[in-house]
């Protein structure tokens, strides 16, 4: 071997352990860098004409399982999804009340009973009369209490969407703008490492909102899908759109409704959005929270209904009016839809509570229904206890006369266009009705936080055998910048002792 090819292989190991302690530095001064991976270079021996000519040390490069990022962005999705859910759903479980406590819907309506079956004793005592308006009063209240909670749910549900697609459009336009750089990075030689890190930090930040697949190409670029959508890359414009307009008990996204879609190319993709943020407030907005409120509207209006034909206006709307449960729920003129928000107490009854004990007017018998009933007239007995009676095995229990169940409360059907149905069976008392929507609305938080633990489990797990994996190690590289130091001071020393033999060289010659 010449001095010259050796001067000239040291020195090319001297720049190749340069580039790769560049390597290792950037590594572990960014070992705790959010989505930061390894950065380094593969070396390779050259030569010319079968002689080594010495070590070049590649572009900077990551190793990175695509399989495992896809599935890491996935329960990053699921959390996403579920965190939504729990934090609108706890409102509603708040102004449901507690079980434990004894204030939750049926321990209202079963309170408002214990009244009653008290006032059945004694009739005529005007402090028991007050106080079965009082506890029906509070039925009410509580009835509107979570009808509000439901309706400001899906406000914010409405108002989610918009933030989720803000978002979304956000990392889509830095995905592409990262995407344009890593191919013409890529074609020009140069390592394009850092850029994929960021592009995949942009990919994770848009699965929060969406679930997406990406499907990389060999020069660099890349296609998102997500729900049988592929999603354009454009930075230079919003991919998807959607406009923020009010909404109401009244309101439904879909055939024949008010509400907007989320559009996607001019195209409305509302009903293939599942999962992420974006879906879970697609879900709740359009399903989940009017389920909720059609149930509530159905317990309210399934009480006062039976109220009614018993002989007792106890509850009405703001004019006055009960709604006709023989109608479907979304029926023009049923009075079912948003009933539970306005439900209260009737105006005639809290003017004169006597007539929780007489009655507010006649009812004619009806097959398979309520037998006939006369009120109470003007300076009749103050024992007439036939009205609370009336109330007590019938209006409130699971009959409409002896031996004559009252028809199933409704648990299909629902929802402001009809479609959705309840997740529990129908029961035949009002108060148990109320106690398993209670149970399964409540519940449903419950299950939401149940969701996100386990994808944050799980995502816990994938994280660690992704550090494990394309991670750094600092005590790794650390035992990698010795062994590179080890190595730059063995070719120094080549490229030293070259340069003594050259001069001896020249030494000899003079």
């Amino acid at each position: 071997m010449s001095l010259d090819l050796a001067f000239g292989i040291a020195r090319t190991g001297l720049l190749a352990t340069q580039r790769a302690l560049a390597n290792v530095s950037q590594n572990i001064a960014n070992a705790q860098t959010e989505g930061y991976t390894r950065k380094e270079g593969a070396a390779t021996a050259t030569n010319a004409n079968g002689q080594g000519t010495g070590v070049r040390l590649g572009v900077a490069t990551r190793s990175v399982d695509a399989a495992l990022v896809t599935e890491r962005n996935a329960r990053a999705s699921d959390a996403a999804a579920a965190d939504a859910r729990q934090r609108l759903l706890s409102g509603i479980e708040a102004a449901h009340g507690s079980v434990a406590a004894g204030d939750t819907l049926g321990d209202a309506i079963g309170a408002m009973g214990d009244s009653f079956l008290a006032l059945r004793a004694a009739p005529g005592d005007p402090g028991l009369q007050r106080q079965v308006v009082a506890d029906a009063q509070a039925v009410a209240a509580r009835f509107n209490q979570v009808g509000q909670a439901v309706g400001e749910a899906r406000g914010q549900a409405q108002s989610g969407i918009a933030t989720a697609v803000r978002a979304a459009n956000a990392a889509l336009r830095d995905v592409a703008a990262l995407s344009v750089q890593i191919v013409a990075t890529r074609s020009s030689g140069a390592s394009t490492a850092a850029m994929e890190d960021a592009r995949d930090a942009a990919i994770a930040r848009l699965a929060e909102q969406l679930p997406v697949r990406a499907i990389h190409q060999a020069d660099g670029n890349l296609t998102l899908v997500s729900g049988g959508m592929t999603l354009p890359l454009d930075p230079r414009r919003d991919v998807l759109s959607f406009d923020e307009t009010a909404i109401g008990p009244t309101t439904w996204h879909g055939a024949g409704g008010l509400l907007p879609g989320v559009m996607l190319g001019g195209r409305d993709v509302t009903a293939q959005l599942s999962g992420g943020t974006l879906g879970a407030l697609v879900e709740l907005r359009d399903r989940t929270l009017p389920r909720f409120q059609a149930e509530l509207d159905v317990a309210a209006g399934t009480l006062a209904a039976r109220m009614q034909a018993q002989g007792l206006r106890l509850f009405t709307d703001n004019s006055g009016n009960v709604p006709d449960m023989a109608l479907p729920y979304a029926a023009a003129g049923s009075g079912q839809v948003g009933f539970a928000n306005l439900v209260q107490v009737n105006a005639a009854v809290l003017a004169a509570p006597s007539l929780v004990r007489d009655g507010t007017h006649a009812v004619a018998a009806t097959v398979g229904g309520p037998t006939a009933f006369t009120p109470n007239p003007a300076g009749g007995p103050s024992g007439f206890a036939t009205l609370v009676s009336r109330v007590t095995e019938h209006a409130l229990g699971a009959t409409a006369s002896a031996g004559n169940a009252w028809a199933p409360i409704a648990t299909t059907g629902l929802g402001p266009d009809g479609t959705l149905a309840s997740s529990f069976m129908a029961q035949g008392a009002v108060a148990d009705f109320a106690a398993a929507l209670t149970g399964a609305q409540a519940g449903a938080r419950a299950d939401a936080a149940a969701a996100l633990e386990r994808a944050g489990t799980l995502r816990s797990g994938l994280d660690a055998r992704f550090a494990a994996q394309s991670g750094v190690d600092a005590d790794g590289e650390m035992a990698a910048m010795v062994q590179l130091q080890n190595a730059y001071a063995a070719n120094a020393r080549v490229m030293n002792t070259a340069q003594e033999m050259f001069d001896l060289l020249l030494t000899i010659g003079r």
